[in-house]
């Protein structure tokens, strides 16, 4: 018996987009057991290929993420994720491309607090009406030993008002390292203060020519950068040996 050549066509059509359909479930199954192998708490809702380079939506926790079918890498709000060491690779890389050069800080426009030896160095541009720094003073860096901690007072107007007028109290204390771990720990400014000239220009130039835009931002002596209220085990693998 012989069919119509147009039938012929369509029967392979059709057997076609059925191996396709099967291979592209394939594939989205597999793709699924190896994310739920690696994020055992979260079950995947749905997955499907874009039509992005090869890129598969996946539908996990809530949210959206993409990936490629080995599972090789994430997208998740933007941002590049090790889904093997779970490391945020867009966030290693920015902290590659902001490394300053730590000499270039000039040290003499910060509050200098020195923890034993001193030996190990890092800056703090801290807001004295920020709670993150206030938190990163009382909960991680209270315990850091044989380390230098310049703070550069940066008061942010919009958010902190007040800010300003406590940075010129600290700076223009007798004592100023006294005088902004009395703030930082236990609320309490300094009762009286000389008049003084107070860098707060000057700080806001170094902190715009450093693209620091939020505090806590914290520079170590190879130049590297944390922003925000990084946990203690952190600052001490990045401060080093002692």
């Amino acid at each position: 018996m012989k069919f119509p050549h147009h039938h012929i066509c369509a029967r392979i059509l059709l057997i076609a987009s059925f191996l396709i359909a099967t291979s592209a479930s394939a594939n989205e199954a597999a793709l699924k057991k190896m994310i739920e192998a690696a994020y055992p708490k979260f079950t995947v809702d749905s997955i499907s290929k874009t039509p992005y380079a090869g890129l598969y939506e996946v539908y996990i926790g809530g949210q959206l993420i993409y990936t490629d079918e080995k599972f090789s890498f994430l997208i998740v709000d933007g941002r590049v994720v090790d889904p093997k060491s779970k490391k945020d690779m867009t966030s290693e890389r920015l902290n590659e491309l902001n490394k300053i050069d730590f000499a270039s800080l000039p040290l003499d426009l910060a509050v200098k607090v020195v923890k034993g030896n001193g030996s190990r160095k890092m800056a703090v541009f801290s807001d004295p009406d920020c709670p993150f720094c206030k938190r990163l003073e009382q909960n991680e860096l209270v315990d850091l030993t044989d380390v230098t901690i310049y703070t550069f007072l940066l008061p942010l107007d919009q958010l902190h008002p007040d800010a300003a007028n406590k940075a010129k109290q600290i700076w223009c204390s007798p004592d100023r390292a006294k005088a902004w771990q009395d703030w930082v720990m236990q609320g309490t400014l300094p009762k009286k203060t000389n008049t003084c000239d107070v860098p707060l220009d000057k700080i806001a130039a170094v902190a715009k020519k450093y693209a620091v835009s939020s505090t806590p931002t914290i520079f170590f002596a190879d130049g590297k950068r944390m922003t925000g209220a990084y946990p203690a085990a952190e600052i001490e693998k990045a401060l080093g040996k002692k």
